[in-house]
């Protein structure tokens, strides 16, 4: 399952980031995000969710969502 169908305040662990897209994996790693990480969706909303990554919040589009696998 992806973050675009995850529940909102709840933990989950990061299986995997699944994308061919190089930069996109990139920029998902700058944010701390990656296997075995923590992840929290704060809210979804309009174009994306908000989720909470090591104590930082992050708004992503449904493009990143789709491709953080929990």
């Amino acid at each position: 399952m992806n973050l675009l169908h995850a529940d909102i305040e709840k933990e989950y662990i990061i299986k995997e980031i699944v994308t061919d897209d190089e930069e996109m994996d990139a920029f998902l790693f700058s944010l701390g995000c990656y296997s075995g990480e923590p992840i929290t969706v704060i809210n979804h909303i309009r174009g994306g969710c908000i989720v909470s990554i090591k104590d930082a919040r992050y708004t992503i589009d449904h493009e990143l969502a789709s491709a953080i696998q929990i």
